[in-house]
């Protein structure tokens, strides 16, 4: 297998990156990005996105590429290009269509191309068969084939890498899908789950993330209620997970490009097909709201226009992931409020920052007379700090207000005051 199947990566962002990484170990693999200052850190050992070391991409199966022409070499084709949603929360395939286009120019019979990306249910089928079809001249199904093989990518998780972790694969036709049982199989040794077909295995991925996003919603929306009565959730939260079948979700911000979007691939599903999706939506209505509910928390507590310090733009710990930040909504609502907001990530790329919000970094965690400081994303430097640091960056009687619970075992010097989520 290995000397005869060459495959081609097509995208190499978060989750492209360590798939093509990981078949070059087993294959000779052409990773293409059309972006040429991307391939070039790449090819000077930098990943930007932190997620790859130097060393892996030393790999000698590797070929990273930006001449589309490279596509032609190879029989595998694996799709993994951004799939976000656009205006109305709708499903944006935009650049799945494009990569498909490119790569039925180089497309020849009996190759297969693979959709990782994720979709609704049908997409791979319904949208990337006929685009491939147009643009090779081939006929899907018979001349060349689709397969399905959802990502599992947790942005730095450093425990469940792909080589780790157990991997969908579903194909067109029973062969289309033994072969890739096959390929996939050489990266995680054989931990392959072969899914029906590939309608099952998109469906698969959409309600992973679904799941996850309801459960949040449901905790979102406990801290709510418990914040009008003044219970801490947390502290409701420490209790209740003592049950041995209870789950323990925590409340806070919910963005990043699984969680605070699968969700919608579902919903525009489910309404294509006549059904009303009251509870997935309803998830979803909660989680968006939630940066605007904390803004007010604060904002209540907060006697006219402050300036205040927020710490974390990231969508979650530990990565430099900015893509969907709710942090930001909550940026935006403090500033609606009159407040002067400044912006201290420890893990960002302050140019990306910049780039999609329109908002500069602070350069560093320094400075003081904050009337409060809110932990947005619980970065594991932010979690170290200790009560007089904190202290230090605030105005008498300045607000600690507190989304994750990083510092409630904390005692707070006299005139601090403390809110907890």
């Amino acid at each position: 297998m290995a000397s005869d199947t060459t495959i081609s990566v097509i995208g190499l962002g978060y989750v492209g990156l360590p798939l093509a990484i990981a078949l070059s170990r087993h294959f000779p693999v052409h990773a293409f990005d059309i972006d040429r200052s991307r391939v070039s850190e790449l090819r000077r050992g930098f990943d930007r996105t932190g997620e790859v070391a130097s060393e892996a991409l030393e790999s000698p199966g590797l070929r990273l590429t930006d001449e589309a022409d490279d596509i032609s070499r190879a029989s595998i084709h694996v799709v993994t290009v951004p799939t976000p949603v656009g205006e109305g929360n709708v499903p944006d395939l935009s650049a799945v269509k494009d990569a498909c286009a490119l790569i039925g120019r180089y497309l020849s019979p009996g190759d297969i191309v693979v959709l990782e990306s994720t979709v609704y249910p049908g997409a791979t089928e319904e949208v990337c068969g006929p685009v491939l079809a147009a643009a090779s001249g081939l006929t899907c199904g018979e001349e060349f084939f689709l397969g399905y093989s959802p990502e599992r990518i947790n942005t730095g998780d450093r425990e469940h890498t792909i080589e780790r972790i157990t991997k969908v694969v579903s194909g067109q036709t029973t062969e289309t899908a033994d072969r890739l049982m096959e390929i996939y199989g050489k990266i995680t040794d054989g931990n392959v789950f072969r899914a029906r077909d590939i309608r099952t295995a998109e469906a698969a991925k959409v309600i992973e993330n679904a799941q996850r996003d309801i459960n949040i919603a449901f905790v979102n929306e406990i801290a709510g209620i418990f914040h009008k009565i003044g219970i801490s959730t947390h502290d409701v939260l420490a209790a209740a997970e003592t049950k041995w079948n209870f789950l323990p979700f925590k409340p806070g911000l919910v963005g990043g490009h699984c969680i605070g979007v699968d969700p919608y691939f579902l919903a525009h599903r489910a309404q294509e097909a006549g059904h009303d999706p009251q509870v997935i939506l309803a998830g979803r209505r909660i989680n968006d709201g939630m940066g605007a509910f904390v803004a007010d928390c604060i904002a209540d507590r907060l006697a006219g226009p402050s300036r205040v310090l927020v710490l974390g733009l990231t969508f979650k710990e530990n990565v430099s992931d900015l893509r969907n930040s709710k942090a930001v909504d909550l940026v935006r609502r403090l500033q609606a409020h009159g407040h002067t907001v400044d912006v201290h990530d420890c893990m960002a790329a302050p140019e990306d920052a910049f780039d999609r919000y329109g908002l500069r970094l602070l350069p560093e965690l320094a400075g003081d007379g904050y009337g409060a400081m809110v932990g947005a994303v619980p970065h594991d430097a932010y979690a170290g700090l200790d009560a007089d640091a904190i202290a230090g960056l605030l105005a008498g009687g300045g607000l600690v207000a507190d989304i994750k619970g990083l510092w409630r075992d904390l005692s707070f010097p006299a005139g601090i005051r403390y809110w907890l989520l």
